[in-house]
């Protein structure tokens, strides 16, 4: 049932429409209003930001009642999380309504309410930003680091691993959001700016803390 579109007018067929291009919040306003524009009155609307605030993305938008977060956790075919992220206006109708679409989904909906980095993106950052202080500092391989929390913590991917698989320039531009909003425990590694300076950028580029085919 799968149909590709590239004509905004086809969103008027949609009861959902989930947003997911890069985190840089003026592409996402400026996204989000365009497909606002062609909505139903009975749509909802949601924002696939990891970190990024989504009363601040509703600002802009004509119905922020029905707009909300739906934050899915890398990596996505291995994870059964949707963080359900309620913003400042966000009505009970359309938060039920997420509720019940991911569901749907087969996935498990974590309700949180806006805030910095929401619950996984600001836990899994803080062990990923302390994962990579434990390589500058030489106390163990990539490997091994990532096999203490799957083996250890039964997570399903390391920390690092799952690092390369999101980027790592999305992981840096999170890790700076967090910084400035939450303060000097999410300060980015040197290592992360270094390997992002170079276009060791995780999967998508061949290398990041590990290599990849």
């Amino acid at each position: 049932r799968f149909a590709p579109s590239t004509d905004y007018a086809d969103f008027s067929l949609c009861d959902l429409v989930v947003e997911a291009v890069p985190e840089d919040p003026e592409l996402k306003t400026a996204a989000l209003a365009a497909v606002e524009r062609e909505l139903s009155p009975h749509a909802f609307l949601a924002t696939n930001t990891s970190s990024l605030s989504v009363s601040k993305l509703a600002e802009s938008l004509r119905r922020p009642e029905q707009f909300l977060g739906l934050h899915f956790f890398n990596p996505v075919p291995a994870s059964s999380l949707i963080e359900v992220v309620i913003a400042e206006k966000t009505s009970e109708a359309t938060a039920a309504a997420a509720r019940q679409w991911v569901h749907a989904l087969g996935k498990t909906a974590v309700v949180v309410r806006d805030a910095p980095g929401f619950a996984s993106s600001r836990l899994g950052v803080a062990i990923a930003l302390e994962a990579m202080r434990m390589v500058e500092e030489g106390v163990a391989s990539p490997e091994d680091i990532d096999n203490a929390m799957v083996l250890g913590y039964k997570h399903p991917v390391g920390p690092l691993r799952t690092t390369d698989i999101v980027g790592l320039d999305v992981r840096l531009g999170i890790a700076e959001y967090l910084h400035s909003t939450l303060g000097e425990r999410f300060a980015p590694p040197q290592i992360l700016r270094d390997k992002v300076a170079k276009g060791e950028l995780g999967r998508k580029a061949g290398r990041g803390f590990y290599d990849w085919p």
